[in-house]
Formats: structure tokens, sequence, C-alpha cells
């Protein structure tokens, strides 16, 4: 299975200012889209996991859209991530 992750808002800093990942799950056909978050955290982020997940989801003021559309509507974090899907985070979340 091959998922596309994008990062923008900033997010893309903590993961090595890299905006595009993609990932590939050689043993799996679909994965939950809580589980590829916690991948993620576990296996990408670079620095500050806190800013991108609280409580195994993300953290308030990221937006995650997939395939382009908000997740709220595809069960948000009980989405199941197919082959091909685009995940989208972005964050809302600025500095001061």
């Amino acid at each position: 299975m091959k998922v596309t992750v994008e990062l923008s808002g900033g997010l893309e800093l903590l993961f090595d200012k890299k905006k595009t990942h993609t990932l590939e799950f050689a043993d799996k056909d679909e994965i939950p889209l809580r589980d590829l978050i916690l991948y993620m955290r576990d296996n990408l982020l670079k620095e500050r996991a806190e800013l991108f997940v609280v409580d195994n989801t993300v953290r308030p003021g990221i937006l995650v859209l997939i395939n382009d559309a908000d997740w709220e509507l595809y069960d948000g974090i009980e989405y199941i991530v197919k082959n091909g899907d685009t995940i989208i985070f972005i964050s809302t979340l600025h500095g001061g």
C-alpha cells in the first residue's frame, strides 16, 4: 500500500522541512488513520511531538484532509486509509 502525506502551515518544519512524504506499507492493504498518525509521530517526526499529536490524534488546530476533503466527512480519526490516498495536514497554529 502506498500513501502520500502532505504537510503545510509550518508542520513541515517538524518533519525535517519536508512537505511531501510517500509512505509504503508492503504488508498492509489498508491502515487506520489513527495508526498512520502514530506511525508518523514515531518514525518521521524530528522534534516537538506535542505540536502534532495530543492524546493519540492530531492536535487541535490542525486541519486534516483526505483526498482533498475534510476528514470529518470520512469518520475522522477512524477513517481507514487505502492505497493511493493522499492525507494532508495543515497547521492553523501560529506563534507570536
